[in-house]
Order: structure tokens, then sequence, then C-alpha cells
């Protein structure tokens, strides 16, 4: 192990992992050399360049600008760009987060030329093969030389498929980004009382994977079910979502059923989440932010990864059944205890620390 100052490669691409680097970026500045890379998946500016802004990110010194494109087309283009640039940075450390395919090429570009490659939120499972983000995660961890697990869970996973070295339980870094903006929402953000929200009298709701936007089945039965909610229901829409439900004829019923607004910046939308009487979503970090503030979270899937917040009573799966859906939503209970399975808020230290490993 070093603790020598390192130049550390740090590939983002869409909207959640822009919210695990912030934190991670504080700490590496002034102990280690950051070069960001952002791959350009999510390039939508509310999807996107908004984050850099509100979180202090430090402007990429690349932004790749691949957009999107089938998956295996679009990791090829990542790669032959990230490619050129571990060529002009050569970085000592690679770091990827999460489980997009900025991940994956990020990691596999690594590895091809053996750079050390550190992989955060490592060590999750979903146990659906189907899921791209399963896959990519996946081979994410087993090309890592450094894996920060998020859980004790996720540690032990690890472990039963033979990574036992360069594991460190960091805790989650989301829970780092929450702490460090949540009063600062309460402050600045100005949807809720734009729209005339009080404080547990909504549903906030996110749908975007391709599992439920490429099905239009799926797709109805998830509107039918929120439109139904008893309360009204803020959909900030995200531009794969308003495509296909312009797509599938279903966008005069969403705009009628639900609130639909414009993607939302990252202070709003924990401003959002923070107020609402339940959050109805097929995101992985929503659910973990939802059981961070407290919102009982209705995830419109039929598996998570974030096997934790199911087993505390705060995450319920309804997948796309839009009876379970309303039943889910209608549920006044809130559950009494707030167990903490993801650290204290300290992950990025922890995570600046392992870098010593790679």
């Amino acid at each position: 192990m070093t603790t020598d100052r390192r130049r550390v490669l740090t590939i983002v691409g869409a909207r959640p992992q822009f919210v695990k680097a912030f934190p991670v970026s504080r700490r590496l500045k002034g102990a280690h050399d950051e070069v960001l890379v952002h791959t350009g998946q999510h390039y939508d500016d509310e999807l996107s360049g908004v984050f850099f802004d509100e979180l202090d990110l430090p402007v990429p010194a690349y932004n790749l600008g691949v957009g999107s494109a089938p998956h295996p087309v679009q990791v090829a283009r990542m790669m032959t760009e990230l490619n050129d640039v571990f060529e002009a940075e050569a970085p000592d450390a690679a770091l990827v987060y999460g489980d997009t395919n900025s991940t994956l090429a990020g990691a596999l570009v690594a590895s091809m030329r053996s750079t050390p490659l550190v992989h955060v939120e490592a060590g999750l499972r979903s146990g659906d093969w189907e899921m791209p983000e399963e896959r990519n995660r996946v081979m994410a961890d087993h090309l890592a030389d450094v894996c920060c697990a998020p859980c004790e869970r996720a540690v032990e996973t690890l472990r039963g498929e033979g990574i036992d070295e360069g594991v460190w339980n960091t805790g989650d870094v989301m829970y780092d980004a929450l702490v460090d903006v949540r009063e600062r929402a309460i402050e600045v953000a100005t949807v809720r009382v734009d729209l005339g929200l009080r404080p547990g009298e909504y549903v906030l709701a996110t749908v975007h994977r391709a599992a439920n936007t490429g099905d239009p089945d799926r797709l109805e039965e998830i509107l039918a079910g929120l439109a139904d909610a008893p309360y009204p229901v803020v959909f900030p829409v995200h531009p794969r979502t308003e495509a296909a439900l312009r797509e599938y004829g279903l966008w005069e019923r969403a705009t009628e059923a639900l609130t639909v607004i414009e993607p939302v910046g990252y202070l709003e939308f924990v401003d959002l989440l923070d107020g609402a009487a339940r959050v109805a979503t097929d995101s992985g970090g929503v659910q973990k932010e939802a059981l961070f503030l407290g919102t009982v979270c209705v995830t419109l899937r039929e598996e998570t990864e974030w096997i934790e917040t199911v087993e505390a009573g705060w995450n319920t799966l309804v997948g796309a059944s839009a009876d379970a859906i309303r039943a889910a939503l209608a549920e006044r209970r809130v559950p009494s205890s707030s167990p903490d399975p993801y650290g204290d808020g300290d992950a990025a230290a922890r995570i600046v620390e392992a870098l010593a490993d790679a």
C-alpha cells in the first residue's frame, strides 16, 4: 500500500453518477489529482449540466458526447473515446461508479490498459441477468482491483463470487451526498411552492428503466396505478419516458392524470422526495434516497439490488401491476424503525483511502 499522490481518472456519464461523484471529488481535491471524464451518456442539460452546477463538481476535462445508442454501440463508442483519454492522461488509477454503460466501458478500457480500477457501489446484485445494469455491475466487479461496497451484504456477495482481495465496506456515498445537500435543498428549492404542494400530501413518481419504458403494456399498467393514487402524483418525466408515452399513445392520459413536469435538478428532486407521502420509482438510487429521507418507497420492479430497504419495511416491490401499485400507494402505514445499513455518511473518505489499494 502507498499514500503517494495519484492521478485519478474519474468516469461518469449518468445522473446518479454525478451525485455519487461529488463527495468523492471533494475528498480527492488536495490529496490526489483528479481528471473528470463525462461520457455524455446523459446529454440533456437537466439530466447532466445542471448537476455539475448544483453539486460543485469540477468541470469535466473531457466530455465525450457519445449520446444515446443501442447498448453495444454505445459501449463501443465510449471505449474508443476513453482509450484516447487514457493514452493522453496516463492515469495511475481509474474510478467508476455504479452499473451504467459508462461504468462498463471505463472498466473494460482500464483493464485492457492494465490501469488499476476502483469500482464504487460494488457487490450489488438484483438476480436479473436480463437487466443491462446487472451485467454491467458484475463485469465491473470482476475487473476491478478495488471494490468499494456500500454494505456488508455486498461484501458477502463479492466473497461468494471469489472476490476477497481489495474489498472495502465503505458505506454508500449517496448518503454522503444527501447529508451534504438536504438543508441546502430546503433553502433553495422552489418546485414544491410553485406547484402548491403540501408536505405529505403528494406522491412523487419516476420511471426510466428500459424494462418499463420499452414495454407498452407495463407502462400502461404503471400509468393506471399512478392515476389512482390517493394523492396528486408529481411526475418529472425522463426524456426516454416521454418519448415512449408519446409512441404508445399514452402521453395525453399521463398529462391528464398526473402533474407532469420537466426533469428537475438534484436539489429540487431531494426537496420533492423529502416532502412526498410516497415515492413510486424504478430507480435504484431513489430507493436508497427515500430510505435516507424517511419517505416510503413503492418500487416499480419485481426485484431490487437494495434488499435492505425492503427488509427494513421502507420499500415495497410491486412490479408493473396497476392493482399492486394502487394498494401500495394507498397504504398509510409508516415503519417505526429507521435502520442505517449503508454507513454513517463518511463513505467518500473511505473510498479515497481505498485508492491506496489500487
